[in-house]
């Protein structure tokens, strides 16, 4: 066959996206400085000058998990790619993991302990629920032989947000490692690693960092470099080996290991900076601002939370569907009408709740007021009693008896 029998499609052209306003569980806005950044001239990856962002990448990620690890860089790929890169460096065949399951990404974990020869020991909570320390120290009690604690600090099915600082506590004084997920926490709520004392640590460039989809912000204590360093086996996978990656991502002279998405480091960098430039304690109380406002909408609107107050992440608004109103059209006409993207539920929750985020960029006063005139557009033309204008008002009192500093 020759290259005349193939011919491209007649419909194709340029792709030009609509432009929407992302508040679902990710990824969030981009914000424009990201996009520019992201534009400027490719540089191979091993040009002296990229080497030298590099740097800045790592010293600026430092500061976004408030970490002096030096083994803290991204990895070229999503947040999946983080997780895993954590569980095949820190898992031999055979070792025991205790896995905190109160949502779809805990279950995550448990596939990777089980896939790199792990035995998963779970600790099951209610999905809308933290995980409960008492359980995880009473597995610890009955599994003294465990190597690792493995939980997600912001489940971003559900809404809901674990106490990691106690989590790891528990897990250091039976000797155990963590691998934390910060997929949707990083940058929008505290996350202290060093502070905390976690081993392992993952996010996405996507959610609170308002970067495109496609790196994952990773962190290792010197207990993970000694663990890996002293590994009777080869990590089962040569890509996600972190020895081999340091010799990239060093300080010193730097090797080949993989042809690194330059344009995609540049907009990491971007964010981080920005990031930095606002500061980390006004980033979580700009997100938090928001939620207020955005939780004062809602209950105009008859929309209850998922998550119990203390527990919830103002980044990510887990709300059931108010009964009578269906959940499937409301996030069609909003895409439609008003190019407002929302998200459904997984798992246990699809078709019952509705999942909206305030990460990052899309973290902003316009964005909450939007969503919630949407709404009430939304529900007024689907028959619901709304009182037109509340949701709207109720935020706009929430924001002026909280003023940002």
């Amino acid at each position: 066959m020759n290259t005349e029998d193939f011919h491209p499609p007649k419909a194709a052209k340029i792709f030009m996206p609509p432009q929407r306003v992302l508040m679902g569980p990710g990824p969030s806005d981009t914000h424009a400085r990201v996009l520019n950044a992201m534009a400027r001239p490719t540089l191979g990856h091993l040009d002296p000058v990229f080497t030298e962002m590099m740097e800045e990448i790592k010293e600026l990620m430092r500061y976004a998990f408030q970490t002096k690890n030096r083994m803290t860089f991204p990895v070229s790929g999503p947040g999946s790619v983080g997780m895993e890169m954590c569980f095949v460096n820190m898992i031999t065949p055979g070792d025991k993991v205790i896995v905190c399951r109160n949502g779809v990404f805990g279950g995550r974990m448990i596939e990777n302990v089980e896939r790199h020869g792990g035995i998963a020991v779970v600790v099951d909570d209610p999905w809308g629920e933290p995980v409960d320390p008492q359980k995880v120290e009473d597995a610890l009690k009955k599994n003294p032989d465990a190597k690792i604690v493995a939980f997600v600090h912001a489940e971003t099915s559900t809404g809901a947000s674990s106490d990691a600082k106690t989590l790891c506590e528990i897990a250091r004084r039976y000797n155990c490692l963590t691998i934390v997920d910060t997929v949707t926490s990083l940058g929008g709520t505290p996350i202290k690693v060093d502070e905390w004392g976690i081993d392992a640590i993952y996010s996405g460039s996507q959610k609170c960092l308002s970067c495109p989809p496609g790196l994952s912000p990773v962190s290792f204590s010197e207990r993970v470099t000694e663990l890996v360093k002293n590994r009777k086996q080869k990590v089962h996978s040569w890509f996600m080996d972190i020895s081999l990656l340091l010799n990239y991502w060093g300080s010193s002279t730097r090797t080949y290991h993989h042809t690194a998405p330059t344009n995609a480091l540049y907009g990491l960098h971007e964010a981080l900076l920005m990031l930095a430039e606002e500061g980390l304690e006004h980033s979580w109380a700009r997100h938090h601002r928001n939620y207020l406002a955005l939780k004062a909408g809602f209950a105009t609107l008859n929309m209850q939370y998922v998550v119990k107050e203390p527990y919830r992440l103002p980044q990510l608004n887990s709300v059931f569907v108010p009964a009578g109103i269906d959940e499937k059209e409301v996030r069609r006409r909003l895409l439609d009408d008003f190019s407002l993207e929302i998200g459904a539920g997984l798992g246990d929750f699809a078709g019952k709740v509705w999942r909206f985020g305030l990460m990052g960029t899309s973290s902003k006063i316009e964005n909450v007021m939007f969503c919630l005139n949407a709404l009430e557009s939304v529900f007024t033309a689907m028959g619901a009693k709304v009182e037109r204008g509340s949701a709207a008002s109720a935020a706009h009192r929430v924001y002026a008896e909280n003023p940002m500093a």
